[in-house]
């Protein structure tokens, strides 16, 4: 009936019977395939464990799930602070803000290896259901788990690559492929959990009898992954919590490692910059609307030096912390006519290329007092391969943000 009472019409008549047809299209049974197919992993009792169990597959999934979405915050923060739209601010204190976060991506990541491992075991007998789809919506359930399995194996083995610096093994830029991956596989792993819920509330509040003439009991077999997941945390977060370094010996980075105790991902002649660097000619050039000025090294040590203490935290999990002498950013600013407290800075690498050569200092970073243009580290002139002969250096910020070998600072009024 249409809203005045009369019949509805013959177009919104076929559109409402074929929105009545749907759901009993979807749940109507597919035709059985062949008995003879059912062979190998198809055939009953296949897969015999006692200690696969739907509350085993929630337990172990509650844990992936808390990993997952710790995994996808933290990744989705670093995201933000690497390409910040209009409507995000990242503060500049606490300092070691993006230390923790980007340090909790990693950690979880890792973590969620031996997790997804069992919770992969745990319903393999699933992949071999017979008949494989019941209905077109059951076919269309299965299709949304594998969607969900290719996508956590995406972005945990991807990140694993990308953590060891194994690029070559990637034949795409990373992280946009990691970051939209990351939607996709929230998505799923959402859809999923609104489609088994019920499940996996009813098998987390029922209890199963122990399995019967098997030595590893499922308690023990929850215990081992916890325990596997906790090795592989405490194996790797060395590289971000200092005091676990020395047990940290699956580490992709050592935090006192490379020139002045600080690791290196990118050197001086890898980034083609060598011989700029080193060239006596060399000018730091501060240009603003107010005005341009050209600093020689000497110059720049003339100006009034400031040291903090400040992290290299890198988007690969490792961070490391400096002591750094330099020029505050804001000085510079204020050297070229312009007022830091609302000015933002484009600074330029001597690199001729690259996805990083330039980075933006929003306004809390250019006021901020620890905001340096460093000079020395760790009380000695600045490494080639650590950004010499002037770097930027700010709170709270990734390392590809804490700009080497730099050129040019432009300065801009009112963003």
């Amino acid at each position: 009936m249409t809203p005045s009472g009369g019949p509805l019409a013959p177009p919104a008549r076929r559109r409402h019977a074929s929105l009545v047809r749907l759901p009993n299209l979807l749940r109507r049974p597919l035709p059985e395939p062949p008995q003879a197919l059912r062979r190998g992993p198809l055939k009953e009792g296949a897969f015999p464990s006692p200690l696969r169990s739907a509350r085993l597959t929630s337990q172990v999934g509650v844990a992936l799930g808390v990993c997952f979405a710790v995994c996808f915050l933290t990744g989705l923060i670093s995201h933000l602070v690497q390409h910040p739209p209009s409507w995000f601010g990242w503060p500049s204190r606490p300092a070691g803000l993006y230390r923790v976060t980007q340090g909790l991506h990693v950690i979880t990541g890792l973590a969620s290896f031996p997790l997804l491992g069992v919770k992969l075991w745990s319903v393999y007998p699933r992949l071999f259901a017979w008949p494989p789809a019941r209905t077109i919506a059951h076919a269309v359930e299965r299709a949304s788990i594998a969607v969900l399995v290719a996508a956590s194996l995406f972005q945990l083995i991807g990140g694993l690559f990308n953590i060891t610096r194994w690029y070559g093994a990637l034949p795409f830029f990373f992280t946009t492929a990691h970051y939209w991956m990351a939607w996709l596989t929230i998505g799923a792993l959402l859809v999923h959990i609104g489609v088994k819920l019920p499940v996996v509330r009813d098998a987390l509040t029922r209890r199963l009898p122990a399995a019967p003439g098997h030595r590893l009991t499922r308690r023990q077999l929850l215990g081992t992954t916890g325990a596997a997941a906790g090795l592989i945390t405490i194996a790797t977060a060395g590289q971000t919590v200092a005091p676990l370094a020395p047990v940290s010996v699956l580490a992709p980075r050592r935090p006192t490692s490379g020139p002045q105790r600080l690791p290196v991902n990118k050197t001086a002649t890898g980034a083609g910059v060598r011989d700029l660097a080193l060239d006596p000619a060399f000018r730091l050039v501060v240009a603003g609307p107010r005005g341009q000025v050209s600093l020689a090294p000497d110059d720049l040590a003339a100006l009034s030096q400031h040291t903090v203490i400040l992290p290299i935290a890198c988007v690969e999990g490792w961070s490391a912390t400096g002591t750094w002498t330099g020029v505050r950013l804001r000085d510079l600013v204020t050297l070229v006519g312009s007022d830091p407290r609302s000015s933002s800075a484009d600074v330029e690498s001597m690199q001729p290329a690259g996805r990083y050569r330039r980075s933006t200092v929003a306004p809390p970073h250019v006021r901020d007092p620890w905001t340096l243009i460093a000079l020395r580290l760790n009380g000695a002139p600045l490494h080639l391969d650590h950004g010499y002969p002037a770097r930027l250096i700010a709170p709270n910020r990734p390392g590809v943000l804490q700009t080497k070998w730099v050129a040019r600072i432009v300065v801009r009024e009112g963003s």
